[in-house]
């Protein structure tokens, strides 16, 4: 190729030689009140013209000026004829183009509405949600343009929606009454938006008209309300697995040994201030791992939180055994050491500890539902704790020691089992569960030294109410508490939920001492 002929066609490929714009069209879109230049942006962005996109981003990025009747886009001190796109000298009494707030969403819904021609499916795709919130009729050329080209059929869903929200505010009847039955099959908050928008005083006059908008609307009010449902559900499961993960300790501990434990939660904050520390050598020496720190953390938080719980065990609590209010002292005592170590070391502020990118954003099963991936794998995360314990204390030799020593500590011991290193194990595997939870925590909340004291007295509430000593009970009382909890929040608030919660354990416990599952058996009875 000559290199004549290479110049002619980089010219040909430079963004200011597919310029087709007019001199009224650039300054209808730069200059004027708001609802003109508005008009003029959507009309441009409706017209398919190549050379819309670059100006209204120039626009958007405030490189737009104005001197007398001539409009430029200034670039790199570089000034060009925004309707020729020819280089020129910029005049001394140039001003930028000023945007408000209204102007600046009136150019990215241009800007947005003009992606809905993408060949990208996933550009159509935000194109569209972004242009939910900000539809109107000056828009709905190229809606239709872009419903006839589409070939995605959920997305030729949503943009007909689309097309119905533009036409709701029509100057003809019949097609804002048609708009308006179309809307009523919309699942978007958005939609319930404009409805009750177009349903104010004195915006939509006619009586047909406004009784069809009120009948979208309560259809949109009633399929909206299920994912307010499933997401307290879920919520309330979310919030009954992390009651499961600080309870699970302390059933072994309380449950099983007769501890009144008040460090648990103390044991939770060591787990997490392990998952911090993790975190941290993750970021110094592994960034390129920093995602998988969390599969580090987990055995970490268990083995430190354990180890504290093994010297706990051995140089305080072994002299306690069968005075539990002497347990409950102690260890009152042990957890405001273990907070004012961790103050001294770490600081008294919370410290941040950051979500691997596979735990963050979410799920969306509806408009108006999304499932967090954290409080997902937190869910999962408990039930396999649970499975784990449960074969550890049920299919072990370990299990079958404690269990023992739990029942007949003299008899045990008769027959050659060591009961102080069953104890000791027995505690620091409770101590261990604790620091799960903590790590756990971690991934949803603040990590402080006060973080254990928002869990220790609703951890205890669930093993008295499941039954001391029975995992099963430990699960339902979890499960139950923190769905009931999230119920009654969306109800009455959370302070009263709370005391309403309390209120019912109270009365649950009066009638029922031994829990939702009673021990049974003779040393039950004794």
């Amino acid at each position: 190729m000559s290199p004549l002929r290479l110049l002619a066609c980089l010219l040909l490929c430079l963004p200011w030689a597919a310029h087709a714009l007019t001199a009224a069209q650039v300054q209808g879109m730069a200059t004027g009140d708001s609802d003109s230049r508005a008009a003029a942006i959507a009309a441009a962005a409706a017209s398919g013209d190549p050379a819309v996109p670059a100006f209204l981003k120039a626009l958007a990025d405030g490189d737009v000026k104005v001197a007398g009747e001539r409009v430029f886009v200034v670039k790199d001190d570089a000034a060009r004829d925004a309707a020729t796109g020819a280089p020129v000298a910029l005049p001394g009494d140039a001003e930028d183009v000023v945007n408000n707030n209204r102007m600046r969403r009136e150019i990215d819904a241009a800007i947005a509405s003009l992606h809905l021609l993408s060949s990208d499916v996933a550009e159509r795709r935000t194109a569209v949600a972004e242009l939910k919130s900000q539809v109107d009729e000056a828009k709905l050329p190229l809606i239709e343009k872009a419903y006839a080209a589409e070939t995605d059929a959920r997305l030729k869903a949503e943009l007909g929606l689309l097309r119905s929200a533009a036409l709701v505010s029509s100057s003809d009847r019949g097609k804002r009454l048609e708009a308006a039955r179309l809307l009523g099959e919309s699942r978007e908050p958005a939609t319930k938006t404009l409805l009750l928008e177009r349903l104010a005083a004195d915006v939509e006059t006619d009586p047909e008209v406004r009784a069809q908008l009120r009948a979208s609307l309560a259809g949109i009010d009633s399929r909206l309300a299920w994912g307010e449902r499933v997401g307290v559900v879920f919520t309330g499961v979310s919030l009954g697995s992390i009651l499961l993960l600080v309870a699970l300790g302390l059933a072994i501990t309380y449950g099983l040994m007769g501890v009144i434990n008040m460090a648990h939660g103390e044991l939770m904050m060591i787990g997490a201030y392990a998952t911090y520390v993790v975190q941290n050598a993750f970021k110094a020496w592994w960034p390129g791992a920093f995602d998988w720190y969390v599969l580090a953390a987990i055995p970490t938080a268990f083995a430190s939180a354990a180890l504290v719980g093994a010297v706990l065990e051995r140089s305080v609590i072994r002299w306690l055994y069968g005075r539990p209010l002497e347990t409950l002292l102690a260890t009152w005592g042990i957890s405001l050491v273990l907070q004012q170590a961790v103050r001294s070391y770490f600081g008294a502020q919370n410290v941040p500890v950051e979500n691997p990118a596979w735990l963050s954003g979410g799920v969306e099963l509806m408009s108006n539902l999304t499932l967090p991936f954290n409080r997902i794998a937190i869910v999962i995360f408990a039930v396999l704790v649970l499975a784990g314990v449960t074969v550890l204390i049920a299919r072990t030799r370990l299990g079958l020691f404690v269990r023992g020593v739990t029942q007949n500590r003299q008899m045990a011991s008769c027959i050659g089992v060591d009961t102080a290193r069953v104890d000791t194990y027995a505690f620091a595997l409770g101590s261990g569960i604790a620091g799960l939870a903590g790590c756990a925590l971690s991934q949803v909340g603040n990590v402080g030294p006060d973080l254990g004291q928002g869990y220790i007295v609703d951890s205890f509430m669930v093993v008295v109410l499941g039954g001391v000593g029975q995992l099963a009970g430990t699960v339902y009382a979890a499960l139950g508490l923190g769905v009931l909890n999230k119920l009654l929040e969306g109800w009455q608030g959370a302070v009263l939920a709370k005391i309403t919660v309390l209120v019912f354990i109270v009365i649950f416990i009066q009638k029922r001492p031994q829990g939702i599952f009673a021990m049974k058996g003779r040393s039950a009875e004794a």
